[in-house]
């Protein structure tokens, strides 16, 4: 008896002792006005001294309200930077805290996972004394989805960054998503939590979730040419998450890996996307924090599905008559454009260039070209390599584009994200705008909202995607769970042309049905959708599947997840104008059968439902058509890594 008795003593003393630390440390944060929450009171982001005394170093913490019950999303987010001359703000003293500032937003997005694009944040702006009374600002947005932070120095002076001590302590319970660092950002992702987590250099952006169902994802966003890109590394801490600057040895060596400063400054934004999986699907974060776009009139900036020969044949476009096929293939698809991809400078076999471009604009077809992007970063001589390297190249050769009818040029094999070659993007892309001219980002760094600012911007590779089937067998494998990861990771920060929907084989076959492949055309967001078959897997389709690739929309007015797990299965829906299109996949190797609420709809409306799925083989599809509402669902059968979509159309 009395050692209940004991017991009970003890927790309740326990108990009194959690609720007095817990009362100071409230007490604290209230006195020091050190704590910034979302509009919606939903994320709430503390900002620490680790030593609790006035001077030491600083960091946030971040806690996220899930239906009532606050979880804590990130225990510590270390601050601070290293510069050369001996100045460091590590160890620092907290001088002065703004008032909180409301930041309201509305834009538009010519392409996107949104057209209409709305945000609401309070930021307010901590400034810090270092010991050599030199002043620092560290600016905290909170926003309704998520937070943002970068540093800020006023004064005047040229540094190097020796080191930015950002880094994420991440709970070894929380599980993670996260692609090995590779300079072309077209590794696969690796799930790992606790024993299991694997300590590496990784690429962003970065997936995870905690034990209490807590999900965010770790991104930057606002690169520009006064500071490299930066990728995240564990290896000091497997749960120690710290930005590192590029490896000299990235672009052959080209270039200085330490971002050289001039002050005044303002470093990139770091962005944690911060809520449940459909928060995560949805947010624009990214493009929100990054500058407003330059271009006034984006009305030449059209977003549209590509004909592309170079899936089914590495050496297309050095075929006069294979570019012609392709040219054809757009007409009869309904798609505006075709590529023109690398070796169009060698054509042959009827006719060159010139020919080529009289053919495909006789169909009413605009013609988009590749470059190398040149210089001495790439070991690729593949040719025309020089042409986008300078401002002089570039006008001479847009100009030359230009009175050819030209729409956009696809640039390829940056191999590097130096400042220097940040700078190069932002050149190629401020000279493009200057011409009416689109880009397409190859063999590059993943989505820093640089769309919001140049919005003919309109796609970035970074992904491991179908060309992938060409390199080796692994793909055959290893895609179909890739597929589901990637709407939840690499495809959340901006437009990803993986080059989907191939129903026949490149050089290596792929596992997944034509349901699948289909489904692709709405699951992977891109402003131009290079579809990858050859023609006749598009030609032989049934009608009901070739008239949805031809209708298909590249840009959406809203996006939905409607339910998924990364690595297991997604169901998405996706609005343009009046009408709704799902694409839903399995990647895992059992059949299920999916229940698709359609409570999304407008409620006392009525709407015709097509959905196309898996028929009894992977390479059947089947079409069923029915009149639906918002208080419906509909059951689909998905076979083993198999797929469906769907169309949903007022009546």
């Amino acid at each position: 008896m009395n050692i209940i008795k004991n017991h009970i003593v003890k927790n309740i003393f326990s108990k009194a002792i959690l609720m007095m630390l817990l009362l100071s440390f409230s007490c604290w944060i209230s006195a020091n006005n050190l704590v910034v929450k979302s509009p919606n009171d939903k994320i709430i982001v503390g900002v620490f001294n680790s030593n609790n005394t006035e001077n030491g170093k600083w960091f946030l913490n971040v806690k996220f309200n899930n239906n009532g019950k606050i979880t804590e999303a990130i225990s510590k987010i270390d601050l601070g930077l290293i510069l050369s001359e001996g100045v460091s703000f590590d160890e620092m003293k907290l001088i002065k805290t703004s008032k909180p500032l409301l930041i309201k937003e509305n834009y538009v997005m010519p392409h996107g996972k949104s057209s209409q694009r709305h945000n609401e944040g309070n930021e307010v702006v901590f400034t810090f004394e270092n010991k050599e009374k030199k002043k620092l600002n560290i600016i905290v947005r909170v926003y309704n989805d998520g937070i943002a932070f970068r540093y800020s120095l006023s004064e005047k002076g040229n540094f190097t960054v020796q080191d930015e001590l950002t880094s994420y302590l991440i709970d070894p319970e929380t599980t993670r998503w996260t692609e090995k660092w590779n300079p072309a950002n077209e590794g696969l992702y690796a799930s790992m939590v606790s024993d299991k987590i694997q300590q590496e250099e990784w690429c962003y952006p970065a997936l995870f979730q905690t034990k209490d169902n807590c999900w965010f994802l770790l991104h930057e966003s606002a690169v520009d040419g006064t500071y490299c890109g930066s990728k995240l590394s564990n290896k000091s801490d497997k749960n120690q998450y710290k930005i590192t600057f590029p490896d000299p040895k990235d672009g052959r060596g080209k270039g200085e890996a330490l971002p050289k400063i001039t002050l005044p400054w303002k470093s990139p934004w770091r962005a944690i996307i911060i809520g449940n999986l459909n928060d995560i699907v949805a947010s624009t974060l990214v493009d929100d924090v990054a500058p407003p776009s330059v271009i006034k009139n984006m009305d030449w900036i059209k977003p549209g599905a590509v004909s592309w020969n170079y899936w089914s044949s590495n050496h297309g476009t050095k075929d006069f008559k294979t570019v012609c096929e392709f040219a054809d293939l757009a007409l009869a698809m309904d798609w505006p454009y075709t590529l023109l991809d690398w070796e169009w400078d060698s054509m042959g076999n009827g006719g060159k260039l010139e020919d080529a471009l009289k053919y495909i604009h006789s169909k009413g077809i605009k013609p988009l070209m590749w470059y190398n992007s040149g210089g001495d970063h790439t070991w690729v001589s593949s040719t025309p390599k020089d042409r986008m390297l300078t401002h002089e190249n570039r006008v001479a050769e847009f100009t030359k584009l230009k009175k050819l009818g030209v729409a956009g040029v696809k640039v390829d094999f940056f191999e590097s994200e130096k400042q220097e070659m940040i700078q190069y993007y932002i050149d190629i892309l401020e000279d493009a705008s200057q011409f009416e001219m689109m880009v397409y980002f190859h063999g590059c760094l993943v989505p820093r909202g640089w769309s919001r600012t140049y919005p003919n911007l309109m796609t970035y590779e970074a992904v491991r995607g179908a060309e992938w089937y060409n390199n080796g067998p692994e793909f055959t494998t290893t895609g179909p769970v890739h597929n589901t990861i990637l709407p939840f990771t690499r495809n959340v920060v901006g437009s990803m042309d993986y080059t989907p929907v191939t129903f026949t084989n490149s050089q290596f076959p792929h596992l997944t049905s034509y349901g699948h492949e289909l489904a692709l055309s709405v699951l992977f967001e891109s402003a131009l959708q290079h579809f990858a078959d050859r023609p006749e897997g598009y030609y032989e389709l049934p009608d009901e599947p070739k008239k949805f690739l031809r209708e298909v929309p590249t840009s959406w007015d809203k996006t939905i997840l409607l339910q998924g797990f990364p690595g297991k299965d997604v169901v998405m829906a996706r609005n343009k104008s009046m009408n709704w299109y799902i694409g839903g996949i399995n990647g895992e190797n059992t059949e299920k059968t999916l229940k698709i609420k359609l409570d999304f709809l407008d409620k006392n409306k009525k709407y015709k439902l097509r959905v196309i799925k898996d028929g009894k083989h992977d390479k059947k599809l089947v079409t069923d058509d029915s009149v639906v509402g918002s208080t419906d669902s509909v059951d689909v059968k998905l076979l083993r890594r198999g797929g469906f979509v769907a169309v949903i159309s007022p009546l």
